[in-house]
């Protein structure tokens, strides 16, 4: 299979593209800002089947077109597609910036909206979208202070994946979105120093990447909370 994660370099995005890359059979395409990061993901792949591509979603809506290129210059199509990256700027609403709050949105809800729109050409009939949200966006769970911006990003990223599965019917290609609760990362530890989660990022890694594979064969369209807590 050909698969494509966002966000791949570290935490939950690198145990994702490592169990993937497991089956020889698979490559596997990461993006991450940081080149030396990404290297050291792809060389200790046993198999040698982790492609990296250099990408800022800042800036992605600059360079659309370059990005589905790059990607070409990889795959020719696409099976899976993981929306992994995020980025989190905890603050009290009335303090955030407006910069930190575009970074956010940026980040966590447009350029996820870019890639599958640029890269929708590419993707195979029975392909799958997985979207990574949070816990904090999902409605009717506990809200906390400093993740207001954050949690209607994700929010927005998990109503989208509702919308696409609708729209990508015909297509045959299954979009789900999975709002995971608090796990062991750099991104947890940012927003609740201390605080020790009850998930590490590899076993989230590991659920993750085996819902990919197998979730659009009974899920379609739905919003999947992975939590013990709605941290």
């Amino acid at each position: 299979m050909n698969i494509i994660i966002t966000g791949g370099a570290n935490g939950i995005g690198k145990q994702i593209a490592l169990q993937l890359a497991n089956n020889k059979g698979n490559t596997v395409l990461i993006t991450g800002r940081n080149i030396e990061t990404l290297t050291k993901v792809a060389n200790s792949a046993e198999h040698r089947n982790i492609r990296y591509l250099v990408c800022d979603l800042l800036d992605l809506h600059l360079s659309e077109a370059t990005f589905r290129k790059n990607v070409e210059s990889v795959f020719n199509s696409i099976d899976i597609l993981i929306n992994n990256a995020g980025a989190i700027v905890p603050k009290e609403f009335a303090d955030i910036t407006d910069s930190e709050a575009r970074e956010m949105m940026e980040v966590n809800f447009f350029a996820p909206a870019e890639i599958i729109r640029t890269l929708l050409p590419l993707m195979n009939r029975g392909s799958h979208i997985v979207n990574i949200s949070s816990m904090g966006g999902f409605q009717g769970s506990s809200k906390f202070k400093g993740l207001s911006i954050y949690s209607a990003s994700k929010a927005a990223l998990a109503c989208l994946s509702e919308c696409l599965a609708g729209e990508f019917h015909e297509l045959k290609i299954s979009v789900n979105c999975l709002a995971l609760g608090s796990v062991g990362t750099e991104m947890l530890e940012k927003a609740f120093p201390g605080y020790k989660a009850p998930v590490s990022a590899e076993e989230m890694g590991r659920f993750i990447a085996e819902f990919a594979l197998n979730g659009n064969k009974i899920f379609n369209g739905k919003i999947i909370p992975v939590a013990f807590t709605t941290i």
